[in-house]
């Protein structure tokens, strides 16, 4: 076999693989995106794609410096706030099919600064948040009222079935273990229930390849290494969706209620050969040969604008969201209204 990216196989993995256990492993690279040494290796046998050695201690890093490293504060700015209201309505629109027939018992792991966990509230949803970082859930608790515990997912304790819908939006990719996190959120997930993970994709080819892998991500999945570590952990896919630039993947898993663990096969055959063939020939001459980086480059000029525009109001971060949802919601509605939907 081949050996992508120009990279060797290099030392056994120090970490067993979290999907099949195996240890024997092919380096995809050796950098983050920030240029510092990180050693990426996916596993042979099922090609999922870890760090190894974990480049920080995770729970001191979630704590305390993930927020700052990416937003430069310890609390949401205006601009993070509408920014993520704006996220939050796109989320909602990935589930809202899983939010019918009345109001629903919700978790949302890693609630962040709480915007998309107030938005369900808005609409009359029970939403219980968890957030390691203190600075956003105190925010999120202080500005909007939410039931939010500080931690993380790993050591929070819920009734066994008592969520009607989990979510856990780009939180797998930052866990030791997300194996034994899918198998925890499983059991709180109540039968009949749904459990929604997005993830980003390794896959993906949008980023320029130097941003391909980083120190917060511990682990990288394609769709066929999340739907066997689900399936693994008592899950099976409802459906998924990959986001129109190829970055993410989301995907909804409900419990089956008769898990055969010992059936489920763990090593895909073909699927290394697939994501390292994909890394390989992701280059930058290619990458700025194609429009992805100049759209993004516009999306994000764009993007920029319109929050200075929208937050020289003065309005703090609740006026804003709440305006941002109010116009939404109502649009939304209406629509729905004009087609005869209920």
């Amino acid at each position: 076999m081949y050996e992508p990216g120009g990279y060797g196989g290099g030392a056994p993995s120090s970490i067993p693989c979290n999907l099949c256990g195996g240890t024997e492993v092919s380096t995809l690279s050796n950098r983050s995106r920030s240029g510092k040494p990180l050693r990426t290796v996916i596993c042979r046998a099922c090609g999922l794609v870890w760090s190894d050695p974990r480049p920080h201690d995770a729970r001191r890093f979630y704590e305390e410096e993930y927020r700052i490293s990416y937003k430069q504060t310890y609390q949401p700015k205006s601009k993070h706030v509408l920014r993520a209201g704006k996220v939050a309505l796109s989320r909602f629109e990935k589930i809202k099919e899983f939010l019918l027939a009345g109001p629903k018992r919700i978790l949302d792991v890693g609630s962040g600064g709480g915007e998309f966990a107030y938005l369900l509230q808005s609409l009359g949803h029970h939403i219980h948040g968890v957030e390691p970082n203190r600075g956003y859930a105190e925010y999120s608790q202080r500005q909007y009222g939410l039931t939010v515990r500080i931690g993380f997912v790993q050591d929070m304790v819920f009734p066994a079935e008592s969520f009607d819908l989990i979510t856990m939006w780009h939180v797998l990719e930052h866990t030791e273990d997300p194996g034994a996190v899918l198998a925890r959120l499983r059991s709180w997930l109540k039968p009949g229930g749904t459990l929604v993970v997005e993830v980003p994709n390794v896959e993906a080819t949008c980023q320029a390849p130097q941003n391909t892998f980083h120190e917060a991500h511990l682990y990288n999945f394609n769709v066929v290494t999340l739907r066997r570590l689900a399936k693994k952990q008592g899950l099976y896919e409802i459906r998924h969706v990959i986001s129109r630039d190829g970055g993410n993947i989301t995907m909804a898993l409900a419990r089956d209620e008769s898990p055969a663990e010992a059936d489920v096969k763990l090593d895909i055959p073909g699927n290394y050969e697939w994501i390292a063939r994909i890394v390989r020939g992701h280059r930058a001459w290619r990458h700025h040969l194609s429009l992805m980086p100049y759209l993004r480059a516009w999306q994000r000029g764009r993007r920029s604008l319109e929050e200075w525009r929208e937050t020289t109001s003065g309005l703090s971060g609740k006026a804003l969201l709440d305006d941002l949802y109010r116009r939404e919601l109502q649009t939304c509605c209406s629509i729905e209204s004009d087609h005869g939907v209920a």
